[in-house]
């Protein structure tokens, strides 16, 4: 038998129909989580045609993007303020309803992000195919499902039939071999190895994470990891499954138990790359001289070693107008710049795991004055999590802003937002121009790097911290 990849198995157990030129294939799809902002026309579209939901067993849903974070507003002592997010979480409840899909209301102890609480609750399994009208769904791919966000009218699709039309991409080995140093994380790696391969560097392709670094990282960390494929410009990213994953989704509350458990691990640990396997493409990774990064422009490729120098491009336009609008210029250093808000959380860095890291720098220590930090909790379940051993009193003592959980300040949707012309060090994964808000400055860094930020009034390598 030829050797394949863990992507190839994944996508043949999945072809309904072969792929020609003419033609997509025909994928069918084990699991659709949606949320309240990319929903909307998808039902509409079902109402439309006189659809109902094809598999609503095979549908979770929640509210995320939208929703506030501030405890009043979500348990409803004063009203949503954001009207547009108002209305769509009213949507939402209503949609769900007329449609059968379950749903994690505002109020529901279950409700988060919807890319922590599929793990979490054991949704996300090995071998899936997951999809979601989001493009960080690539988080899931972690645990070994081929995992990719879709558009509206592919949500409607979705909806609809349970499959989806599509070409099937080429693969990529990201191949990573060492140790992390000390303070420097998953976060760094990923940003790391977007920086070397570019924001184009995945495009048509899916990403296998593979190599001692990976085989070493947490579940948490893996996700952070797959996370930002997309901001590789890559379809999805996949790790394969091993005993982390097993010990992760063990005893979760939707994951198989008893004899049917004993059974999905065996059937899981097939899903690894054969070796000799082909993939179309390769890149090899130091994880030894990865350092603590930064973003320092407006996409998450314009990243720099927090200790160096931001390059000077002269003459690339392009790179000239993202500087311009981060008020930076070729040559300067960015240790030191002074830093008005901080938010940790995310799809990317709102898990536990995150919050301990921060945990570590803030204990005993104050947000320097003058600069805002915002800590928010990837989900209602890592929340109680993380009130329970005490870190939520380490950020309160602090002086952290401490939240329900939701999307937050990574989009600036929900009236978290950063003013124009502030400067935000974010554990989130985007930093275009506007995303946390009309004129806001971001830069991306690790829950270390953030909360040594927050500490310093300024950009502080965590490392002088820890």
């Amino acid at each position: 038998m030829t050797p394949r990849t863990l992507f190839d198995k994944v996508w043949s157990a999945h072809e309904v129909v072969g792929e020609t030129r003419d033609t997509p294939a025909v994928l069918y799809i084990d699991l659709h989580l949606v949320h309240e902002v990319t929903t909307p026309q998808a039902f509409s579209m079902l109402r439309a045609h006189g659809l109902p939901v094809r598999r609503p067993d095979r549908t979770l849903g929640t509210m995320d993007h939208s929703t506030p974070t501030q405890s009043a507003q979500v348990f409803g002592s004063v009203p949503i303020r954001v009207d547009a997010a108002a209305r769509q979480v009213r949507q939402m409840e209503e949609n769900a309803a007329e449609f059968g899909i379950e749903l994690f209301g505002m109020r529901d102890a279950r409700r988060g992000i919807v890319h922590i609480i599929g793990p979490e609750l054991g949704c996300t399994q090995p071998g899936m195919t997951i999809v979601c009208g989001d493009s960080h769904t690539s988080t899931h791919g972690a645990f070994g499902a081929l995992a990719f966000g879709i558009g509206t009218t592919e949500v409607g699709h979705v909806f609809a039939t349970q499959a989806l039309l599509q070409r099937k991409p080429k693969s990529l080995a990201v191949n990573i071999e060492g140790r992390l140093q000390p303070g420097v994380t998953a976060k760094d790696l990923i940003l790391a190895i977007i920086g070397q391969i570019g924001v184009s560097g995945g495009t048509g392709h899916v990403l296998e994470y593979r190599g001692s670094t990976v085989r070493a990282l947490s579940m948490d960390e893996r996700m952070t990891v797959c996370n930002m494929s997309i901001e590789a410009g890559a379809r999805a990213g996949m790790i394969a499954p091993d005993e982390v994953t097993f010990e992760y989704l063990k005893d979760k509350p939707r994951a198989p138990q008893g004899a049917a458990w004993d059974s999905a691990v065996t059937r899981w640990r097939e899903l690894v790359t054969d070796p000799g396997a082909h993939f179309d493409a390769a890149v090899a990774i130091d994880a030894a001289a990865v350092e603590p990064m930064i973003t320092y422009g407006t996409n998450p490729g314009m990243v720099a070693s927090i200790g160096s120098a931001i390059p000077d491009r002269k003459g690339d336009e392009v790179f000239d107008k993202a500087l311009r609008y981060m008020g930076f210029h070729g040559g300067e250093r960015l240790l030191g710049k002074p830093v008005n808000v901080v938010f940790i959380g995310s799809c990317t860095n709102g898990r536990l795991e995150d919050l301990q890291a921060a945990a570590r720098i803030l204990k005993g220590r104050k947000v320097a004055p003058g600069v805002q930090l915002l800590i928010v909790p990837g989900s209602q379940q890592i929340k109680r999590q993380a009130e329970a051993s005490g870190l939520a009193e380490i950020f309160k003592a602090a002086g952290a802003d401490w939240r329900e959980s939701g999307c937050s300040m990574c989009l600036g949707m929900n009236g978290d937002t950063v003013a124009a012309g502030q400067y935000s060090v974010s554990t989130s994964n985007r930093n275009f121009e506007g995303r946390q808000g009309k004129g806001a400055r971001t830069l991306l860094a690790s829950p270390l790097t953030a909360a040594a930020s927050a500490v310093a009034g300024s950009i502080a390598d965590p490392r002088e911290l820890l």
